[in-house]
This record gives structure tokens, C-alpha cells and sequence, in this order.
């Protein structure tokens, strides 16, 4: 039988700064009642809000309707250990401007700007 590592919770300045470190993230929204991952440009602004930048209609909507979004990274440390980070808040269109070429690519290509605030953020190593 194989032996499963116990996972460990990351603090939630661990967490911000693997969020920030993430150009690209999976963003979860309900798609017509259905949980759908779509990927997106993020930043992490001030340790205390995302920044989201897409083009794609459902993560709109949901931006419009002050829906949660929840951002989800993934990747592997230093020591081999996978892990995975979790952010969610309540979604507006944001009036803010591009922040750096990675996301005014984005915006200048049909994108627009989506924040919430790093209501929840948790994360584990496994």
C-alpha cells in the first residue's frame, strides 16, 4: 500500500507570496450552475487584493454579478513536496489600470480588469 506524506497547512503569508509569485492561475466560477476552471493572468496587489485579467464571458459575468471567484495555484518547492493555494472574495470589474505589460497584454487584447479582495486565502504542502 503506498504510503501518503501528511499534508501541512501554509500560513497565509506562504500563501501570498506563492500567489504572487503565479503569473497564471485557474480561476473557479460557476458556469449555467456547473464548477468550471478557466485559466487567467493574476497579480497579487498590496499582499490584500487579486487582480484578474480576462477576456472570457463567465468570468465576466461573474465579476458583474459580485459573485465569489476563487484563484487556485499549484506547484512544487524547493524539497519535492507538491502543494496548492487557494484565494476567494467577492468579485467586482475593476477601474484600476494594468499594473505591468504581463497584464496590459491581456487588457489590450480584449481583457478587462477583474479584482476581489484576499477575503480567504488557505493553502497545504503535501
Amino acid at each position: 500500500m503506498e504510503d501518503l506524506s501528511p499534508t501541512t497547512a501554509l500560513e497565509r503569508e506562504d500563501c501570498i507570496d506563492r500567489l504572487a509569485a503565479a503569473p497564471i492561475a485557474r480561476i473557479l466560477v460557476s458556469v449555467r450552475c456547473l464548477p468550471t476552471a478557466l485559466p487567467a493572468r493574476i497579480r497579487v496587489v498590496n499582499r490584500e487584493k487579486i487582480l484578474i485579467a480576462s477576456s472570457d464571458p463567465s468570468i465576466l459575468l461573474a465579476a458583474q454579478r459580485h459573485d465569489v471567484l476563487t484563484v487556485q495555484v499549484d506547484g512544487v518547492d524547493e524539497a519535492n513536496h507538491p502543494w496548492s493555494v487557494v484565494a476567494s472574495g467577492i468579485a467586482d470589474v475593476s477601474d484600476a489600470e494594468p499594473m505591468d505589460d504581463f497584464l496590459g497584454d491581456a487588457t489590450s487584447h480584449g481583457g478587462q480588469l477583474i479584482s476581489f479582495p484576499a477575503s480567504v486565502v488557505v493553502g497545504q504542502r503535501h
